[in-house]
Order: structure tokens, then C-alpha cells, then sequence
């Protein structure tokens, strides 16, 4: 990117409302599909950091955006994911020029758009429902891996380690710590980043990645296509599963075609239902319609919203959807959509006060070395007053 370009991160605000409620706490550019997020792909092809442009003001603090725009910025859109022919037709726009699709979806835009529009006739990858990110998480692992492993030699691999397929498509960072495990590459790469730790025991077929400082625990299962985001931690049987960061899914118990937040707990012995007894095409619920919606899909889980937790042997059936700070305990299968700031179980919910989800939150991030901020307080009241539509 020329030194003299800056570029934006922006929410086409239809897409942001589809994706709710993983999109209440975060721009759509800043969820992680692959190995790392579609605004930190988009700063790997234009070599810069991004600002962003979200959907709702209340994000400003935590996604600044630029003070001012000029022809020397380039916008592009946060759900739509790049590659290197998209990258060139976007660093090819003159000034005030729009790229795109065919179906008329702004993909990028410099300066202000407004002089012409330039049609990009090529596919691309792009987040547009919720199951996306689960559905093109085995491309982007794929994709990903050969980027940030191109022209890199991965640390060696312990003696201790039993390896099916072939070696090269794993790729360890220096300080990764991967012992005892039984590790296959036949269907896809193995990515361990940073400071993360798969204990001995587990067992990993990719495409899988391990984000910087997560935890794969003793004797766990992992089926691609899997993420682990950054300081998340997994045990248990997980299958086609997307952890964004800071979340805990420690022990046993089935997790599959799945999206989690941050900041998420799971307790041990839940298990989440990704298929339907009767093999029915799932209904997932959509938050623009407020209703279920037909997803033509027969696999589907767990989509839980950031600050979330579920106790020890919780149920959940097939596409439940749980909002930003939810609570679930007891026996039972709770609703198929749980609103943001419930807690309670099949024999009925109350709302969490403010108070008691800053608590909460606060105590879960200290663990972590992370603080609770003032701004994140202003950020999650003026969720709860967007969410008291749904509840």
C-alpha cells in the first residue's frame, strides 16, 4: 500500500444487523473466520492498519475511526474477505471511484466513490450470514495458512508428536508448545500460533488452527474445519467449531458447526446438537426479522454472543442463538433463542442486572490480565438498550 493511502474497515449496516448478535460488540471486519480476522487479512494485503467506519457510534471509542476521509483513503467493506486479484482491483481505483460486484455490493471504495463505478466480475469469499463463518472456515484456514507461512520455516516438531499426511502442512510458532499429540493433515493444515499449547493425548485433524496463546487440553478432539482464537481454551470433541478469543470450552462435551464469542464460558459436560433427529433443514434465528428463518442447512450449533456462559451439563438444541451476556443453567433444553442479558434455564428467565454483568465480566477479565474499561461499560448499555427490542 503506497504511503500516501489509508485505509478504512467499514460495515455495510445490512450485513452488521444479519450478523447480530456476534456484531453487537464488534464490527463485522473484526470477527475471526480462518486464522485471524477479515480486518486483519484486509491489513496483510494493503500493509497498514486500519480504521474503521462501523455501523453503530457506540463502537467509536473501542474501532476509531479517521477524523477525515479524502481521495488518498480507501474504504472497504469488513464482511467481504481478500484476495489477491480483489486486492488489485482495489488498489487499481482513481480517486472517487466504487468497486462493484455484479449484483451491484459496494466492495471497496477511494475517497469518496462518487465519480464512477467500477464492476468486479471475479468471486470472492464473503460474511454475509451468521453460519459463514463456520460454512468458510475450512477456505480461509487454507487460505490463511499459506499466507502467513509463505517463505517461513515453522519450529520443529517434538519427537513426541505422531504425525499423519504430510509435515509441511503443519506449521508451529517459536514458542508453541505441541507435545504427545496426534496430528493429521490429509484433509487440511495444522496452525499453532504463539504461546498457544496443545497438551498430550489431543488429537487434531485439519484444517485446524490454534491462535496465540490458546489451550488445547489433554485427550481432546478436534475435526476441522476449527478455529481456537487467541487465549481460548478447548477440551472435549469439537467439530467444524469457531472460537473467537478469550473464550473457555475446557472439557467434555460436543461442540460442532459452531460460533463462539468472546469472553464465553462453557461449562463441563454441555453439549450443544448440530443435527435435528428428524434430518429437517435447520431455521436459525435471524435478528433484522426477529423470527427463524430457513438456513437450507441440516448442520448447524451453538452461535453464542460475546460474555455468555452456559453451566456444567447444559443442553442446547440445534441452531440456538444466545445473545451478548447470557446465563444458562439447569437440566432441560433452553428456548432456540435466548435474548441479551437473560439468565435463567427451562423453568424461566430473568433479566441480569447491569451490575451484575459488570461483576461478572470484570472477574472473568482480571483472569486474564484484562481490564474492563469505562468505555466498554458505555459500549455494553447502550447494547442493552438495543437489546430490549428482542426481549
Amino acid at each position: 500500500m503506497s504511503q500516501s493511502l489509508r485505509f478504512v474497515v467499514f460495515d455495510d449496516p445490512e450485513i452488521h444487523a444479519q450478523l447480530l448478535p456476534l456484531t453487537y460488540t464488534r464490527p463485522v471486519g473484526d470477527l475471526r473466520a480462518g486464522i485471524d480476522t477479515v480486518a486483519c487479512k484486509w491489513e496483510a494485503f494493503l500493509g497498514g492498519k486500519a480504521a474503521w467506519k462501523g455501523a453503530e457510534s457506540y463502537m467509536d471509542e473501542a474501532f476509531p475511526g479517521l477524523e477525515s476521509s479524502d481521495s488518498n483513503t480507501v474504504s472497504v467493506a469488513g464482511h467481504i474477505i481478500p484476495d489477491k486479484v480483489l486486492v488489485a482491483a482495489v488498489m487499481a481505483l482513481a480517486p472517487d471511484t466504487r468497486l462493484v460486484s455484479e449484483k451491484g455490493e459496494t466492495i471497496a471504495l477511494r475517497g469518496s466513490g462518487e465519480t464512477a463505478a467500477v464492476t468486479y466480475h471475479g468471486e470472492f469469499a464473503a460474511l454475509r450470514n451468521l453460519y459463514d463463518i463456520f460454512m468458510l472456515n475450512d477456505e480461509l484456514i487454507c487460505r490463511d495458512f499459506r499466507r502467513i507461512t509463505a517463505g517461513r520455516k515453522s519450529a520443529p516438531l517434538s519427537d513426541s508428536v505422531t504425525v499423519i499426511g504430510d509435515p509441511s502442512l503443519i506449521f508451529l510458532e517459536e514458542d508453541a508448545d505441541v507435545e504427545g499429540a496426534f496430528i493429521n493433515t490429509r484433509k487440511g493444515p495444522v496452525y499453532v500460533g504463539s504461546g498457544a499449547q496443545i497438551m498430550e493425548g489431543s488429537m487434531l485433524r485439519g484444517p485446524v488452527a490454534l491462535c496465540e496463546h490458546a489451550t488445547v487440553n489433554m485427550g481432546t478432539k478436534i475435526y476441522g474445519a476449527t478455529t481456537i482464537g487467541p487465549w481460548c481454551k478447548a477440551g472435549g470433541e469439537l467439530n467444524n467449531v469457531v472460537m473467537q478469543s478469550y473464550s473457555n470450552k475446557a472439557h467434555d462435551g460436543f461442540l460442532g458447526n459452531a460460533v463462539i464469542g468472546s469472553w464465553c464460558n462453557i461449562g463441563a459436560g454441555c453439549v450443544a446438537s448440530n443435527l435435528k433427529n428428524d434430518y429437517t433443514p435447520i431455521r436459525l434465528w435471524n435478528y433484522p426479522t426477529a423470527r427463524f428463518l430457513r438456513t437450507g442447512l441440516q448442520f448447524c450449533g451453538l452461535i453464542m454472543a460475546d460474555h455468555s456462559k452456559a453451566g456444567i451439563n447444559t443442553m442446547f438444541n440445534t441452531a440456538t442463538v444466545l445473545g451478548v451476556g447470557v446465563n444458562i443453567h439447569g437440566s432441560g433444553f433452553p428456548r432456540n433463542f435466548v435474548p441479551s442479558f437473560s439468565e435463567g434455564s427451562t423453568a424461566g428467565f430473568s433479566d441480569v442486572s447491569m451490575t451484575k454483568f459488570f461483576e461478572t465480566a470484570q472477574r472473568m477479565m482480571s483472569r486474564r490480565g484484562v481490564e474492563l474499561s469505562e468505555a466498554d461499560k458505555r459500549m455494553f448499555m447502550a447494547i442493552r438498550e438495543a437489546a430490549e427490542n428482542f426481549k
